[in-house]
């Protein structure tokens, strides 16, 4: 008897102690949200002095294109920068300056995201804390390598093909009989390491990458979904300050209308996967890699 009193006494501590820090990682992204938009800002307020700023009618181009992609990537844990820099380069911004402005604006965007799923209690707080450091670690590391060191659109249409091919995987899965299996974590780290590595060298990468594998090991997609995109933002927002060390901001006109249409995209996403039925996520997830991946492939040995 005191025994049992004992375990129904310690679960909701370890529950109070596990909530208290989500909610510190919401206050952790707050104020580094703050920290980036007094910087950007200071360059947005120098840029318009200067006139180098132009709201004309492309500008809400931008935001309609940041506000699809945004929800695609909400709603499904991935693809934001790949839709992002395909819409804009469909309106014809050069690839270096999408890729560019996909990162700068990515920062905005997933720091909203991370905060709607953590209200809309969308995360898995163990995977997370297992995914967010070593993830933001590669990611810092490909943002430096391909500032200097690499060619990300060598390797690209590799992580294309391995992507296909994992996106096969979890279709088959969505019809093949259900198995009673504890999702794996254990190498749940390294594959965040790499997946914030070869989203920073490759344009792209981090939702395909981490959120396809951890569905494929049996994760709950709602979850899933939530978690990968939250620790995204320290992703980004490690890569995307490394950028900026080495490159700088540029083009500040296309990356407000990326955060603009995101930041007002982002909570609605994060609605959607609260509601929306797991067999239906794998099957759009597996789709929407198949259909990026294939059209990684073309771009890189057809066309």
């Amino acid at each position: 008897m005191n025994k049992s009193a004992e375990v129904v006494i310690e679960e909701p501590a370890l529950a109070v102690d596990t909530d208290r820090s989500i909610s510190g990682v919401a206050w952790i992204i707050i104020a580094l949200k703050i920290v980036v938009v007094s910087y950007l800002g200071y360059i947005l307020i120098n840029g318009y002095q200067n006139n180098e700023l132009r709201f004309d009618s492309t500008f809400f181009l931008f935001i309609l294109v940041g506000f699809i992609a945004q929800i695609i990537d909400g709603a499904l844990g991935m693809a934001y920068g790949l839709s992002c820099t395909s819409l804009l380069m469909a309106l014809g911004i050069p690839p270096k300056l999408a890729s560019a402005s996909v990162h700068t604006s990515e920062i905005f965007t997933t720091g909203v995201s991370g905060l709607s799923h953590i209200r809309f209690n969308n995360i898995d707080k163990s995977l997370f804390f297992k995914i967010v450091i070593t993830g933001a670690i590669g990611a810092s590391i490909g943002a430096y390598l391909l500032s200097g060191v690499l060619d990300g659109s060598l390797i690209s249409p590799y992580i294309s093909i391995y992507l296909f091919i994992l996106g096969i995987y979890i279709f088959s899965k969505v019809f093949g009989k259900k198995k009673d299996v504890k999702p794996k974590t254990k190498y749940a780290s390294v594959l965040a390491f790499f997946g914030g590595l070869l989203d920073a060298i490759g344009g792209g990468g981090w939702g395909p990458i981490v959120t396809s594998n951890l569905l494929s090991q049996g994760h709950s997609p709602r979850h899933t979904i939530g978690t990968v995109n939250t620790a995204e933002f320290f992703v980004t927002y490690f890569a995307t300050a490394v950028f900026i060390f080495v490159l700088g901001v540029q083009h500040l006109d296309i990356v407000l209308g990326l955060v603009v249409g995101g930041v007002i995209a982002a909570p609605f996403g994060a609605y959607l996967v609260s509601r929306i039925k797991p067999k239906v996520l794998l099957i759009l997830v597996s789709l929407l890699i198949l259909a990026t991946s294939s059209w990684g492939i073309l771009q890189a040995f057809v066309f």
